[in-house]
């Protein structure tokens, strides 16, 4: 099936009089014949459902389904996009590991690795995605067990080199993690690029009505965890009567040992009611990315003929720096979202956020209606002016996610609201 099917059709396959739409099992708990077959389970959880804090039929729908979309062999549902990133890393490293992220993330993710894993022993080592082969080979340490990136960065829009991390990761025996959420698979598949593991924020594009949060983690089933860095897949797992998830789950070893061991003990779980919104919206994903795609072009190309832009960041632009990479990797559009840069710094920037009508201006992105936010003072507020720089953000920086809306009506919008700016 093309990928538009997919959408509608994979995950559920409804038999002879049962419901045609995915059914909302809204249950914590599954009944059993016997004492006996509880203990199976227990013994191993994929034979059967346990407990709605680690899988629930109506989410397990959504995730065959949105494994099917990456090309992976499993995925797990997360109850949002941090969740999924952290336990992608969890799932992976110890205290005392390290792994190795491209700087420019987003700005919750930044955290996460820079302050909140380094109180749990694990370093971040973060590289720029730009730097030569050579120069990021230097990053790697003997414990470093992972290299993560974001595949369209949010929120400066840099399209990340997917094959030049792989390989680098690969010669050095560890898995590639790429954050997924602004392309989704329709625009990018970053498995077919030779990523690992991918995650996304499906509260994103994935859900796009701003409904309900969520992340998933999609396991490709490609990479070796017997190489010999990796013996919590090797070795027996104490916690779960001595299970080696190598040996039992082959292929499915990493979102296996995801489900047992992290979801187990963190419960960040979805509703039952969260996957089923989710998956009405991951019905129509393949006609609304090509929307976004085509709004988000023509808002490019009208800020980038304004006099009042310093700067206007999107892959899609023949101009942009990126321009190559968008090529080969999104070829099909590079997302609803632009960043660009008023003249006059942050005032300005703020001015003209606040002067527009049909934008909202939100803490949320990759939404069916337009949206805009001031990252340096929201979602990146956090970090330093270093920090920030390497993230490529400065103070007149506005991310600007394009909706569903009539083109005319988008720039109508943003042309009035410049007027309001010197």
């Amino acid at each position: 099936m093309k990928i538009e099917t997919k959408c509608l059709h994979e995950g559920y396959n409804p038999k002879n009089t049962e419901p045609r739409v995915v059914p909302i099992v809204q249950s914590t708990t599954y009944v059993y014949d016997s004492t006996d077959d509880v203990a199976a389970v227990f013994d191993d959880p994929t034979k059967s459902l346990i407990y709605s804090r680690f899988e629930n039929p109506t989410v397990m729908a959504v995730e065959d389904k949105i494994a099917s979309l990456e090309g992976g062999i499993g995925a797990m549902c997360t109850s949002s996009g941090q969740a999924a990133s952290l336990c992608s890393i969890l799932n992976i490293c110890s205290a005392g590991d390290s792994f190795i992220s491209t700087s420019t993330i987003y700005g919750g993710t930044f955290n996460l690795f820079a302050v909140t894993l380094k109180k749990l022993g694990i370093e971040c080592i973060f590289i720029d995605a730009e730097a030569s082969a050579e120069e990021i080979q230097k990053a790697f340490k003997p414990n470093t067990k992972a290299v993560f990136g974001e595949t369209l960065a949010n929120p400066a829009l840099k399209v990340l080199d997917i094959e030049k991390l792989a390989k680098l990761a690969h010669k050095n025996s560890v898995p590639l993690i790429i954050d997924n959420t602004f392309p989704t698979p329709i625009l990018c598949r970053p498995i077919e690029y030779g990523a690992d593991i991918v995650i996304h924020s499906t509260t994103k594009y994935m859900d796009g009505h701003a409904v309900q949060g969520g992340g998933v983690i999609v396991d490709s089933g490609n990479f070796d965890w017997t190489n010999g860095k990796f013996p919590d897949f090797t070795e027996p797992d104490e916690s779960y009567h001595g299970i080696v998830y190598s040996e039992k789950y082959g292929k499915a070893a990493y979102i296996v040992k995801a489900r047992m061991q992290l979801m187990r003990d963190f419960g960040c779980y979805p509703a039952a009611h969260s996957a089923f919104l989710l998956n009405l919206g991951l019905e129509t994903l393949g006609v609304r990315m090509k929307q976004y795609c085509e709004n988000a072009m023509k808002v490019a190309e009208y800020l980038e003929a304004s006099d009042k832009i310093l700067s206007v960041s999107y892959p899609g632009l023949e101009s942009s720096p990126d321009n190559k990479l968008a090529k080969k990797y999104l070829p099909d559009g590079c997302s609803g979202v632009i960043t660009f840069s008023i003249k006059g710094g942050k005032n300005n920037a703020v001015k003209f956020m606040d002067s527009l009508k049909l934008a909202s201006n939100v803490v949320h992105v990759a939404d069916i209606r337009t949206c805009v936010l001031h990252p340096a003072s929201a979602t990146h507020r956090q970090l330093n002016d270093e920090q920030l720089a390497a993230c490529g953000i400065d103070g007149g920086m506005i991310r600007f996610s394009c909706g569903l809306e009539h083109i005319d009506d988008i720039i109508a919008d943003i042309e009035q609201a410049l007027d309001k700016i010197n």
